[in-house]
C-alpha cells in the first residue's frame, strides 16, 4: 500500500523530500535513491504522470500538479511532453533498477526511470 512507509522522517520533512524527488525524476528522467525512497516516489510520480494525461479540465489538473510539483517549468514539461509519451498506455510508467548496496551504511540503492 502506497504513502504508508515512514522514511525515518517527521511528516513535513518526508513530503518535503519526496516533492522534491518527484520533480527532480521529471524534470531529469532519472535518479539514484535508496529502495524504500524510490518505491514512494514511483508511486507519486506515477499520479502525476496520471494527472497530466486527462483530457478535460486541463487547467485544475494542472493547479493539482503544481501543488505538488515545486517547478512551474517542470509541470508544464510534464503536460507537454512527459505525459503525451504515455498517452497510449495504462500505467506503469517507471522501472526501478536495484544496484547493490551503498558503501556508507550498507542501504540498498536503486535506479528509478521513467521508460
Amino acid at each position: 500500500m502506497p504513502g504508508t512507509r515512514k522514511l525515518g522522517r517527521p511528516t513535513d520533512q518526508r513530503m518535503a523530500m519526496l516533492r522534491a524527488m518527484v520533480t527532480y525524476l521529471l524534470e531529469n528522467g532519472k535518479i539514484e535513491t535508496t529502495v524504500a525512497r524510490a518505491k514512494e516516489v514511483r508511486s507519486l510520480a506515477e499520479k502525476m504522470i496520471t494527472l497530466g494525461k486527462t483530457k478535460e479540465n486541463v487547467l485544475s489538473a494542472k493547479r493539482q500538479a503544481l501543488s505538488f510539483i515545486t517547478k512551474e517549468d517542470v509541470v508544464k514539461k510534464l503536460f507537454d511532453e512527459i505525459a503525451p509519451k504515455y498517452a497510449d498506455r495504462n500505467g506503469g510508467y517507471t522501472r526501478i533498477i536495484k544496484l547493490g548496496t551503498r558503501r556508507g551504511d550498507n542501504a540498498e540503492t536503486a535506479l528509478l526511470e521513467l521508460i
